[in-house]
């Protein structure tokens, strides 16, 4: 690696590490920040607002305290990591938060978050269930209400024309993160699991116009590799909910193997789903977010009257991307008291068999302490399908 390339991964993984460092030097200058926990909440809306949408994470390295006395214990460990680090303290730079109905630990949680944090903007968004037409009315009424909320909170009008400036602003940013996914597909991979991880996380806590100057600088420099520095490795797709840090990924590529493509809210969900452009903003943004947005907690209906056609139906993205970037496994990873997951992993599980995929799940506990057990099944696996 040239000494260009290590000093735009260098700086990738510095803030990495010092995750909101951008983000608290805007606030210091005066801008708004509206944090968010899910990728139901649309971006664009926010930006339109002048705001910039912050992407809260956990810690698995810091045990949970204080958030233990104000949520259940019985919650999501993801989802109570981030609650912990924001009671105390490590958000304090935000003006506001915005919790989608992404999963019955948010809905539940969402009184808890509004009495314990000092935001003086707090937003409940609701999302349907099902993606009939009716819930396309429902959710772009929530969307205008949304809207409305944050020009009382600014304190100006959010126009079409600014939503549609964000609208393309963030499709630029998805076709950057889509060409950097292929950059996977070449067997060894030209850029790691790891690395992207990295500055897609990253990312989420930088304005997006930074964001994709960085996608920009990242693109450039892979290019400039000529052909990859890796070895040759099972090539996995991780397939799970918010996976918002690279220790999973990275002890998959230590043990050999090359995570070249996933189905997690902090990667492929979140990013490959474009908003339509040149309709009415607001009704391009309820579909993307609603249909497009392939999450268990919104069901498609299942138009054969068959399992194998509902999970084919539910699942065939994940076929798209095994097919697409030639994957020989797959890992389920799934935190545990996940309800919209851990009730479908059955379903997963026969969807991966029809397509022939071997597939290792693991449930984890959002520690880094589990490393090591998981260490132990991953190289098993690994070693199976090599």
């Amino acid at each position: 690696m040239s000494e260009t390339q290590s000093n735009i991964f260098n700086k990738i993984e510095n803030d990495y590490k010092d995750y909101g460092f951008r983000a608290k030097e805007l606030a210091k200058e005066g801008k708004k920040l509206i944090g968010h926990v899910c990728s139901f909440v649309p971006l664009e809306i926010i930006t339109a607002a002048g705001c910039l949408p912050f992407r809260v994470r956990g810690d698995i390295h810091e045990p949970i305290t204080k958030g233990d006395a104000l949520l259940e214990t019985i919650v999501c460990p993801y989802y109570r990591s981030v609650f912990d680090l924001s009671v105390k303290g490590k958000y304090d730079f935000l003006s506001g938060l915005v919790i989608p109905h992404g999963c019955d630990s948010m809905v539940r949680s969402y009184s808890a978050w509004s009495y314990s944090l000092p935001y003086s903007y707090f937003h409940f968004l609701n999302i349907p269930t099902v993606c009939v037409e009716s819930s396309f009315e429902f959710f772009n009424a929530e969307l205008n209400t949304f809207r409305r909320s944050l020009e009382k909170f600014v304190g100006r009008t959010i126009t079409d024309h600014d939503l549609v400036q964000a609208i393309r602003i963030y499709n630029e940013t998805r076709d950057r993160v889509r060409a950097l996914y292929n950059l996977r597909k070449i067997d060894p991979p030209l850029l790691s699991g790891k690395e992207l991880t990295m500055a897609l996380t990253v990312g989420s806590s930088l304005p997006v116009d930074e964001f994709n100057a960085l996608l920009d600088q990242v693109l450039a420099e892979v290019d400039r590799r000529g052909q990859s520095h890796l070895k040759k490795g099972p090539r996995i797709l991780i397939d799970g909910a918010c996976i918002d840090n690279i220790e999973l990924i990275n002890l998959v590529e230590e043990l050999g193997g090359h995570v070249v493509a996933d189905t997690i809210c902090n990667g492929a969900r979140d990013y490959f789903p474009r908003t339509d452009e040149g309709g009415n903003p607001i009704e391009a943004l309820g579909r993307r977010y609603l249909d497009k947005v392939n999450c268990p907690k919104t069901y498609r209906e299942n138009k054969t009257g068959t399992f194998e056609g509902d999970i084919a139906s539910r699942f065939g993205d994940i076929g798209t991307y095994a097919k697409e970037f030639k994957v020989n496994g797959a890992i389920l990873y799934v935190y545990k008291y996940c309800d919209p997951f851990g009730f479908e992993v059955p379903a997963r599980k026969a969807y991966y068999q029809s397509i022939n995929v071997p597939l290792l799940h693991l449930e984890d506990v959002y520690s880094a302490g589990t490393m090591g057990q998981l260490r132990t099944r991953i190289q098993a696996f690994l070693e199976m399908i090599g």
